[in-house]
């Protein structure tokens, strides 16, 4: 057990480090998907379109084992796990951030601007801070995939929750046992992460 509660505390560290660079990524990304510059649209455009139509595994697979041969360098499992998963976050986080932000009453902006702000500062101090709030229910959603999702990066020896587990089922020869605890800490967790978001949804509401 105390093997699996390790590895549990190694995906809670990977999918939180994940979803915070990819909300910076997802941040940039979505804002220039609805914003005035069309290469800014087209270039967030494709990093969207790619990384949502391509498999997680496929994209770990090309930072751990083709990055190196571009590099002249391994790259660490934790590093490339990370990355891998961040760039996954950052572009359905950015189709996040783009719906908060369009979901936002046009006259805000037009409000802002008739007040003399630029279209960076309407973005800044008037859109972005109400669309955040709109995204914080979706962003726990994605948090919660990304958190199930991790289990794929035992595929390249990264001793998270499952390949923990894997490891001990080579000790003791009970997998159904193993799995069974694997599955009801993965379901601690989301059950955790779950009533988290829905707390904070009833509090933003409190505060609209």
């Amino acid at each position: 057990m105390p093997a699996l509660l390790t590895g549990a505390r190694l995906t809670v560290e990977l999918a939180v480090l994940a979803v915070g660079i990819g909300l910076v990524i997802g941040s940039f990304a979505g804002i220039a998907r609805v914003g005035a510059k069309p290469a800014a649209r087209i270039i967030s455009g494709v990093y969207v379109d790619f990384i949502r139509g391509t498999p997680l595994l496929v994209q770990l697979f090309l930072v751990y084992f083709g990055l190196p041969s571009i590099i002249r360098r391994p790259v660490q499992p934790f590093i490339a796990a990370v990355a891998a998963m961040s760039i996954n976050s950052g572009a359905y986080v950015a189709e996040i951030v783009r719906a908060g932000i369009q979901s936002i009453d046009r006259g805000q902006t037009e409000a802002a601007r008739s007040l003399g702000l630029t279209s960076a500062q309407s973005m800044r101090y008037i859109i972005f801070p109400q669309a955040f709030r709109r995204i914080i229910p979706p962003l726990g959603n994605e948090f919660i995939a990304l958190l199930k999702d991790s289990s794929l990066v035992s595929v390249i020896a990264l001793e998270e929750l499952l390949r923990k587990g894997q490891v001990v089922i080579t000790r003791t020869f009970r997998p159904f046992e193993v799995y069974s605890v694997i599955a009801l800490i993965y379901l601690v967790m989301t059950l955790f992460i779950s009533k988290l978001v829905n707390w904070s949804e009833r509090k933003l509401k409190t505060v609209d």
